[in-house]
């Protein structure tokens, strides 16, 4: 029996990933002595955890605070029309709203889950009014002001 890539990963692997997660810019040197390898075989590992598609790129993480974008806001948002073109369209609008950081469909009471950045709950407003509600097929929104976020980190 053929093995599938995910049997491939191992610990190592699994310890490039880890260490890559928290600090991307660690160079190949480093992240060799810190999992274990020489630089050549973490070299060709970490290549292949890029090529079959486990690291899917390398990005600098913003400081939202000193940007002035300290409000976060979580909506609920429920369609009016929820076949295939409608979703299709809802995605490809809400993916050009910088202000829209993570957008999720949902099973449940309502059809999507956005988490939106904003300077402050006046900017939200405009955005929530003017942006959000005008998205396609948005049937009505319900939002959650974050008081303070006690963990929020990307995988």
């Amino acid at each position: 029996m053929k093995k599938t890539v995910e049997s491939q990963i191992d610990q190592f692997d699994m310890a490039i990933l880890k260490a890559l997660r928290d600090d991307g810019r660690m160079s190949v040197t480093a992240l060799a002595d810190k999992v274990g390898l020489t630089k050549t075989p973490c070299q060709i590992r970490l290549k292949r955890l890029q090529e079959t598609g486990y690291i899917t790129g390398f990005r600098a993480v913003l400081n939202p605070a000193k940007l002035g974008r300290t409000n976060v806001a979580f909506v609920e948002v429920k369609l009016n029309d929820t076949r295939e073109e409608a979703l299709q369209a809802f995605d490809n609008a809400v993916r050009k709203l910088p202000e829209v950081e993570m957008c999720h469909l949902i099973a449940g009471a309502f059809d999507y889950l956005l988490k939106v950045r904003t300077k402050d709950i006046s900017e939200y407003r405009k955005v929530l009014g003017e942006q959000v509600s005008a998205l396609p097929h948005v049937a009505s929104t319900s939002t959650h002001v974050s008081m303070q976020a006690i963990k929020d980190e990307a995988y």
